[in-house]
């Protein structure tokens, strides 16, 4: 019997899913502040899978990406909605990416 220590936030139904395989496990509830300390190294384990990604994994890895995303918008009552109407206008007013503009420098008079 060999013990594997994850010590790291998991999606809710982790659990179930080692149950049926008839391993035992430990798992325990985090504080709010807890939570969000985990869910913020959640995001860069999830970042950090997406750079490494092959291109059939990428569209997985932006999913854990915003499913992380989401939980931490939760935590300060932010809704998807309002994720979405801030983005939009951003984009609006700054635009996006898709033209793959690389500032290089800016001189200042």
């Amino acid at each position: 019997m060999a013990i594997k220590y994850y010590n790291k936030l998991v999606r809710d139904k982790i659990p179930t899913i080692i149950s049926k395989t008839g391993s035992t496990f430990e798992t325990t509830i985090l504080s709010e502040q807890d939570y969000i300390k985990k869910l913020n190294e959640k995001l860069t384990e999830e970042v950090e899978e997406l750079l490494n990604a092959t291109p059939e994994e990428v569209v997985g890895e932006i999913a854990d990406i915003l499913e992380v995303l989401y939980a931490l918008a939760e935590t300060k009552e932010i809704s998807i909605e309002e994720i979405e109407r801030v983005r939009v206008k951003k984009k609006e007013e700054r635009g996006g990416f898709k033209e793959r503009i690389l500032l290089k420098h800016v001189i200042e008079e």
